[in-house]
Parts: C-alpha cells; sequence; structure tokens
C-alpha cells in the first residue's frame, strides 16, 4: 500500500485558509438573523401575507414552507454529501447552493402586498440554499483546521457569525424605520443577498477543496450509485461508528432543547407581557454578547491555553451571579425600572377590567341594527366557530365601558364592508400621524379575518369606548358592513428602564471579571480536565438553570439577564458540538457525515417545539413547558457523558487511513 506524504500549508496560509472560512459564519448569519428571525416572518404575515383569510393562516402557510424546505434539505444533504466525499465536489455544491439561496433572497425585494406565494417559493428556495450550503460549509471544517485547533475555529466562526448577522440586522433596523413604505425591509432582503454574496468571496477563494476519497469509487462506476452504496454501508457497519452515533444521538436530543429556547424566547416574553422594544434588543443583546463568549468556550478545552483557569472560574460565576443578580434586582428595584408586571385593571361601578370580552358579550351594549354571523373555523385557523357582531345600518353602534388604558379591537374586512368612527370618552379618537380622526375602514377587495386596532387611552382609568358605522371612505366600497369579533382590555404593560438593566449588566459582568482572575488559581485543576465533551457538558448545566430560572421570571430585567446567560453557551455549546463530530468523524467522508449531521440537525427544529406545545396545551401556560425543557438537557447531557471520544477518533483516523491510502497517524 503506497503511503502519501503531504505537506502541510505555511502558517500564514494555514491563518488565511482559517479566517475565510469563519468569513462564511459572518456572510451566511445574515440570513439567518433577518430572514428567518427577525424581518421577513413579520413582513410575510402583515404584508405578503394581506390577502389571505387571516394572519394565523398566513403563519401556517410560512409554517409549511419551512417544514418543506427542511425535507427537501434532510433528504438531499447525505446523499450529495457522500458524492463530495467520492469527488472533489465540496466547493461546488457549496457555491450551487450560496447562489440559490443568494438569488432566491434577492429576488425578495420583488415581494409586496398579497405576494405570498411569490414570498413562499422564495422562502422555500433561500432556505434550501441556507441549509444545503452550511452542510458543505461545515463538512470543509476538517480540512480546514488541524485537529487540535478545531473548537476554537468552529467557535471562532460562531462569533464571527454573532457579529455579521447582528450588525445587518441592527442596519436593517433602521431602513425599516426610516424608509417609507414597504421598501424599508425589502431593501433588507436585498442587503442580506449581497452581504451573503460578498463576504462568501474569501471561503471560494482561499479554501482549497479537499482531496477525493477515490478508493471507494469503482472504474466506470456511476458516482451516485457509488453514493447510496457508502450510505448504505456505513449505516449497515453502524457498529463501527457506535461512538459517533451516540454522540448524534446525544446532539439530537439536546440541541432540541437549544433550538426550542430560541425558537419559543420571543413568544415566551410576549405572553409575559413584555414589550417588542424589550424583545427585539434582547434578541440583539443575544447577538452581540454572545461573540466573546462563544470565543472563551472555544478555548476552554485547549491544553495549550494559559488562561483555561480564569475563563472557567468566569463561567461558572456567571451560572451563579445573573441568576441571583436577576431575581434581587427584580425584588428590591422599583417597579417601574425593572419592567415587574403592573397591578390588574379590575371592574369597577359597572365598568368591565382587563380581559377579552366576544362580540355578543353583555358587556357591549348595542344600538340600531346589528346581527351575528358565524365565520368558519376553516378561515379563521381556530378550534371553534367565532360569531361576528355585523352591523346592517349606518349609524349603528357599540359602546363598552371599561377600566384600562389600551384597547384591541379584533374586526374583519371585506369588499361589501363600510367603517367606523372611534370614539373616546365622547371625543373622537386622533391618529398621531396625521392629526386627523381616527376611522377604521374595513373595505378590502378580498375577505380577511383576524385584523387587529389598537385604541389607546392618554392614561388608564374608567373610560367609555364607542364604535359608530359610517360608510367607508374607499371609493371602490358601497358596502355597509362591519363585522367585529372581540375586543380586548389589554392588561398594563411592564415599564421598564433598558437603560439601568443593561448597566447592572455590564457592571456585574465587571465584577465577576475581577473575581474570576482573583480566585482563578483555585480552578486550575478543573480546568485541566476540561476537553471538548466536558465543556459540553457544562454549557448543558448552564442551560438547565435557563430551563429552571424560566420557569419563574417575572420581569424585564430577568429576562435581560436570562438572555445574556443564554449567550454564555448559545454559540460556544454548538460550535463545540460541531468540532467535536468533526474531529471523531473521518475526514474522507466529512460530506456524508455532516449530511447526516445536518439531517439531526432539521430534526432537532421539530420534536422540541411538538413537546412544548404540548405542555402548554396540558397546563395552559408556558411556564411549565419551559420547565419541561430541562429534560433535553439532562438526557443528552447523560448519554454525551457516556461517548467515548477517544475510541471515535481513533476510528476516523483508521478509516480515512484505508480511504485515503495513507497510514493512521500514531
Amino acid at each position: 500500500m503506497t503511503t502519501h506524504t503531504m505537506s502541510g500549508p505555511s502558517e500564514q496560509e494555514y491563518k488565511r485558509r482559517i479566517h475565510a472560512w469563519t468569513m462564511y459564519d459572518w456572510a451566511n448569519s445574515a440570513f439567518a438573523t433577518t430572514i428567518l428571525a427577525a424581518v421577513l416572518p413579520v413582513y410575510y404575515s402583515q404584508v405578503a401575507g394581506a390577502s389571505l383569510p387571516s394572519a394565523s393562516v398566513a403563519t401556517a402557510y410560512w409554517s409549511t414552507g419551512l417544514s418543506i424546505s427542511l425535507f427537501i434539505i434532510a433528504i438531499l444533504s447525505p446523499i450529495l454529501g457522500t458524492i463530495s466525499d467520492i469527488r472533489r465536489n465540496k466547493k461546488p455544491f457549496l457555491s450551487i447552493f450560496l447562489t440559490l439561496g443568494v438569488i432566491a433572497t434577492g429576488l425578495l425585494v420583488l415581494v409586496d402586498s398579497g405576494d405570498w406565494i411569490l414570498a413562499s417559493i422564495l422562502f422555500v428556495l433561500g432556505r434550501i440554499g441556507f441549509t444545503g450550503a452550511n452542510v458543505f460549509y461545515d463538512a470543509l471544517l476538517p480540512h480546514v483546521a488541524r485537529e487540535e485547533d478545531q473548537d476554537r475555529v468552529s467557535t471562532r466562526g460562531y462569533a464571527m457569525g454573532y457579529l455579521g448577522g447582528g450588525l445587518l440586522l441592527a442596519i436593517n433596523v433602521a431602513m425599516i424605520q426610516f424608509l417609507p413604505g414597504t421598501w424599508g425591509p425589502r431593501i433588507s432582503f436585498l442587503s442580506v443577498a449581497i452581504w451573503w454574496a460578498v463576504f462568501s468571496i474569501p471561503l471560494l477563494r482561499v479554501v482549497p477543496e479537499p482531496p477525493a476519497a477515490t478508493a471507494v469509487l469503482e472504474k466506470g462506476k456511476n458516482v451516485i450509485a457509488a453514493s447510496f452504496d457508502r450510505i448504505a454501508e456505513t449505516l449497515k457497519d453502524i457498529r463501527q461508528y457506535k461512538e459517533l452515533f451516540k454522540l448524534l444521538l446525544a446532539f439530537l436530543i439536546y440541541n432540541d432543547g437549544i433550538g426550542t429556547i430560541i425558537g419559543v424566547a420571543a413568544i415566551y416574553g410576549a405572553e409575559l407581557g413584555f414589550g417588542s422594544t424589550e424583545l427585539i434588543l434582547a434578541l440583539l443583546l443575544v447577538q452581540f454578547v454572545g461573540i466573546p463568549y462563544s470565543l472563551i468556550f472555544g478555548r476552554l478545552p485547549s491544553k495549550g491555553e494559559a488562561r483555561r483557569n480564569f475563563y472557567l472560574a468566569f463561567i461558572l460565576l456567571n451560572l451563579v451571579a445573573l441568576p441571583v443578580g436577576g431575581i434581587l434586582g427584580s425584588r428590591l428595584l422599583p417597579v417601574n425600572a425593572i419592567g415587574a408586571p403592573p397591578e390588574p385593571y379590575l371592574a369597577e361601578d359597572g365598568a368591565v377590567g382587563q380581559g377579552l370580552y366576544a362580540s355578543a358579550d353583555a358587556s357591549i351594549e348595542q344600538v340600531g341594527a346589528w346581527e351575528g354571523t358565524l365565520v368558519s373555523s376553516d378561515l379563521l385557523g381556530s378550534d371553534e366557530d367565532i360569531t361576528y357582531l355585523t352591523s346592517v345600518d349606518p349609524g349603528a353602534s357599540l359602546t363598552l365601558d371599561y377600566n384600562g388604558a389600551d384597547l384591541v379591537l379584533t374586526f374583519a374586512t371585506g369588499p361589501d364592508h363600510a367603517a367606523w368612527e372611534v370614539v373616546l370618552d365622547g371625543a373622537a379618537v386622533i391618529e398621531e400621524d396625521s392629526g386627523e380622526p381616527l376611522v377604521i375602514d374595513t373595505y378590502s377587495s378580498m375577505d380577511r379575518y383576524g385584523i387587529q386596532q389598537t385604541i389607546t387611552a392618554e392614561s388608564a382609568g374608567r373610560h367609555t369606548l364607542e364604535l359608530i358605522t359610517v360608510p367607508s371612505p374607499d371609493e371602490n366600497s358601497s358596502g355597509q358592513l362591519v363585522a367585529l369579533e372581540s375586543i380586548e382590555v389589554v392588561p398594563p404593560a411592564p415599564k421598564s428602564n433598558l437603560l439601568l438593566i443593561l448597566g447592572m449588566l455590564i457592571g456585574v459582568e465587571a465584577v465577576l471579571l475581577g473575581i474570576a482572575f482573583l480566585i482563578k488559581g483555585l480552578f486550575t485543576g478543573i480546568a485541566e480536565q476540561l476537553d471538548t465533551k466536558r465543556s459540553v457538558l457544562l454549557a448543558l448545566l448552564v442551560y438547565a438553570v435557563i430551563s429552571v430560572w424560566g420557569f419563574i421570571i417575572q420581569s424585564v430585567i430577568e429576562f435581560w439577564f436570562l438572555a445574556w446567560m443564554v449567550a454564555v453557551v448559545q454559540g460556544g455549546s454548538q460550535a463545540l458540538s460541531r468540532s467535536l463530530y468533526a474531529s471523531m468523524s473521518p475526514a474522507a467522508k466529512s460530506g456524508e457525515f455532516f449530511g447526516l449531521f445536518g439531517i439531526m440537525e432539521k430534526f432537532s427544529a421539530i420534536v422540541g417545539p411538538l413537546i412544548f406545545a404540548f405542555a402548554v396545551a396540558t397546563f395552559g401556560s408556558s411556564r411549565p413547558a419551559v420547565l419541561s425543557i430541562i429534560a433535553f438537557f439532562v438526557i443528552g447531557g447523560f448519554l454525551l457523558s457516556r461517548v467515548d471520544v477517544d475510541e471515535g477518533r481513533r476510528i476516523a483516523r483508521e478509516e480515512d487511513a484505508q480511504l485515503l491510502h495513507a497510514e493512521p497517524n500514531a
């Protein structure tokens, strides 16, 4: 058997390749933040899906598109990954999916009101491009970084992703605020495509194509048939890769918990009554704070890192100080500073308190000709049919006496609908933008349900709302109908001083850095025992604390302290999982095995949210559901602790030696 000796790149070239590889995380994270998380979901519901029957239908179509894209890439990734191993095709396949994602994302600039079909198609294609390119990007890691550097390089990639995705998201939020109409979001989508394409160039130019595993392809054999043969052989010989597949199973479970926390954090915060500003800024906080902590976690397993004991002390101090600081702050600081729930609005002297009042509720007085209309649950995306009160008499009115400040009206629009004048305490409500009396026009060319309008009183207290039917100001309307589903007296919103909370967080971290420096010597022995697996287990311990704390959280200050705690471990846990998997996978089969890794990541986006939804349905609250996530970290952590990493790495080296005609390293 011939032994190949290959000289590695110079140190300068090695660093160039690592920088180019990590820059792709900077590039594609713009898609993750702007397209997947922050901007496109809202734009799809409110603008692209404006012609759909309701916002819930738009959400269902969005989720369907997400599922379709994940299913397609889950089928393709192991097959294409295997082909990329047999031939020198990792970078060409990455380029194909990158191009698909960039073009589809850029074309989202064409999506305007009612273009939900176009938006759905482009989103599915963009998601396939994003996820497919990631399979081959991850598969390059064991070829770019030396084994002893893979933890550090992987976490550096995540840190670059946090920074790049966060910066462009901040720019896009500013554009959305200042550009007129729908141009803010649409230009944001185009900016993601440009950002993604431009910052992918270093990877495509600098990182070389890895060698092909030519030993597994017989002369004249079809490459697709060979790829299926090798996948079948790998699955048949699963006992040979027992440790690697144990790691995959553990990753599937604990990453499910991580993904669930990421996915439900904003919804959970909204359920607790926190405002959109607090939630969006908390998302940006995680993006930027995650940068240094990802780098710190990447250095924990490094035997040559002189500051490991200091980093470990700092992480462990955060594990204790953040929950204690957040809880104490919520108990000791003024309510208006920390965002704690204010006293509820209660019913008094014939005025209703906070709550949701159906249109046929006895609390709502009706004047003029109104009748009940049964609306199909299929249209509303609801489990129950809903009765709307429908005015058939111009000048008819509804009156509600209430104790509170903000009201949310939920109603339907359609081609035969008219409008309402809104009167509060005997005076017309004035729109801030135009200075004109507020008229809610319910005319539209297509039927749509679940539309909402917020009415705000100048101060909390007892008020009288009156809705008076008037003709629609739209010249295309000749209808007389207006349909009201419900009126909600919104609970008082928590008030918080975000600058004070951020200042406290920075102050706490500064103190912890000082303490960690003073007591770092106490952690030298423990730090020397840390390897990649134990560092991931440490991150899962922090996540378990996050689940318990999330169960009892009450205020904005706790939510921000909790978000900071998520930032401590989010990037590091996922980056170290990637590098650990890379070190236990045969480099010659990196495409195939990272295809399987990608499938596990996709499945881990399914089970956790389903269990979360089941817990919510069972207990009627998200609090027990948040607590239930701890099971993923306990079970996944236990399975990870049973993985023999050294044995997995030995098998990978032997497999590489066989496939690449090289002797295994001693």
